[in-house]
């Protein structure tokens, strides 16, 4: 596999790790809350859930990716995602 195939495949396995985050923190949040919550107030409370889920998810995957980063060397086996080299060098 080259550089740009192990791109690729990066980019498409976070993309869906950080749906499958995003549906956990979301499930989680919702098994947890909605039955604590009057029934009158529970459209505001699904709206609240969704977004803090997503936040949520946001910070468990960025610690996640910081897990990753430590471990491979990106230059090693990614492409940049944005320009080339000289791109990257501020040229």
């Amino acid at each position: 596999m080259n550089k740009r195939f192990n791109t690729l495949l990066f980019i498409l396995g976070a993309t869906v790790l950080n749906i499958v985050v995003t549906l956990l923190c979301f499930i989680i949040l919702f098994l947890i809350v909605i039955p604590l919550v009057p029934q009158s107030s529970q459209s505001w409370v699904f709206a609240l859930i969704f977004v803090v889920s997503i936040v949520a998810s946001i910070f468990v995957y960025r610690v996640i990716l910081k897990l990753i980063l430590k471990k491979v060397d990106m230059d090693k086996y990614f492409d940049p995602i944005f320009g080339g080299k000289s791109f990257n060098s501020g040229k």
